[in-house]
């Protein structure tokens, strides 16, 4: 679940209508070329993790095989990606709440920053719950659109049957050129970053071997399912050039399908997307820290535990 959690977020549920739009109905290859390399590193990180937990995960692995320096760059930049990031899926929080609640995007935004610190300072175990629980919505949600989904495209929803055809009557297959399908790769990569979080949290769990081996197992095949599988029916039921950019194609969908009140659930999904990886990237970002400041690569105030045995100081 925690993998999960890092991986499905905002750019998901929101990202992929830009790759679609940029792409077309080829969009969903893109996602397997990206789920491919996904799955190949996290095979290797997972045999890495299994045989020496870190919390540093892969930037001590650079560092013991290339040098400090490795090591040093991996984790900064990392830890960089993910402050990205977490501005990235608050803002994109903010405006999913700006659906039912008229204010300042800045106060929405600020507002679920500090809902999640809060959770991050609490202890290790509130963010596992909140994650279990944020990944355990998603992943259904996403398992009732597949099933949803292919119905409509197998012609099982009463007045919808376009079967396959919004796959090449639009301009084709490929309607903005073979190239686009490997320039949005860029795009794409971005959202399925955050597999690897689960290596990262393995040092902190009573079993950290069992723990990585289990998870990356599961990565592999759900990566392939929920990626894959729903952008190539977001592309069969809508038309690639009918999707909005910064709107949830999600939602969209299955507004598109006539189910009575998708676009207020959905939205409630993307919310739990956001904060779930929101969570997650704050507390990716600050077990780097604490690794860099443990190495002297960082501030040594940033090693201090709180009395609930978290980097207090690395989350603020």
């Amino acid at each position: 679940m925690l993998a999960l959690g890092g991986v499905i977020g905002a750019g998901l549920f929101v990202g992929s209508g830009v790759v679609i739009k940029d792409t077309g109905p080829a969009a969903f290859l893109t996602y397997a070329l990206c789920g491919l390399l996904i799955v190949l590193v996290m095979r290797m990180l997972g045999e890495m993790a299994a045989a020496n937990p870190s919390t540093g995960s892969f930037a001590d692995y650079a560092a013991a095989a290339l040098g400090r320096w490795a090591g040093f760059s991996v984790a900064w930049l990392y830890w960089y990606f993910w402050v990205i990031v977490v501005g990235f899926e608050a803002v994109a929080g903010g405006k999913v709440l700006n659906y039912w609640f008229h204010a300042p995007l800045w106060v929405l935004s600020l507002g679920l920053m500090l809902l999640m610190t809060a959770t991050n300072l609490f202890s290790v175990s509130s963010f596992g719950e909140f994650e279990f629980w944020f990944a355990g919505i998603k992943v259904a949600t996403i398992v009732i659109f597949l099933a949803v989904g292919a119905a409509y495209v197998v012609g099982l929803v009463p007045g919808h049957h376009d079967g396959l055809t919004n796959l090449v009557s639009h301009g084709g297959f490929f309607p903005r050129g073979v190239g686009a399908v490997f320039a949005a790769i860029v795009v794409v990569i971005f959202s399925m970053v955050g597999a690897e979080i689960v290596t990262v949290a393995a040092a902190e769990s009573r079993d950290p071997r069992r723990a990585v081996q289990k998870a990356t197992r599961s990565v592999v095949t759900r990566i392939g399912i929920f990626f894959v599988g729903s952008v190539f029916l977001l592309v069969a039921i809508l038309p690639w050039d009918s999707v909005e950019l910064g709107a949830s194609p999600y939602v969209a969908a299955l507004k598109h399908l006539g189910l009575a009140g998708a676009d207020q659930v959905m939205n409630a999904v993307v919310l739990t997307a956001v904060l779930s990886c929101l969570n997650s990237g704050l507390y990716t970002a600050s077990r780097m820290l604490f690794v860099l400041a443990e190495r002297g690569e960082a501030p040594a105030r940033l090693v201090r535990l709180s009395g609930r045995g978290v980097p207090h100081i690395a989350i603020l």
